[in-house]
């Protein structure tokens, strides 16, 4: 394990964000529509709501990734 080895994971954790962002966009817009049925928007508002608390987990996640790569790094410097 070295420090190159956070790249990929860094490069996810952006990727999800990105995709997070443009979805909660995209549902900021269809709720906003004024065409829209009770049902639909009742679907927007739950699949916004499931979202938000995904997003709670981020920070979570991240450093788990950073510590175990960390812990990769100090376990790797004791090996002969």
């Amino acid at each position: 394990m070295e420090l190159g080895d956070m790249y990929p994971a860094v490069l996810t954790i952006i990727l999800i964000g990105i995709v997070i962002g443009v979805g909660v966009i995209v549902l900021d817009e269809f709720g906003g529509t004024v065409g829209i049925g009770g049902q639909a928007q009742t679907a927007i508002n739950s699949t916004r709501d499931a979202i938000d608390d995904f997003v709670t987990w981020i920070p979570v996640i991240i450093i788990i990734i950073a510590a175990s790569i960390i812990l990769g790094l100090v376990m790797r410097s004791f090996r002969t």
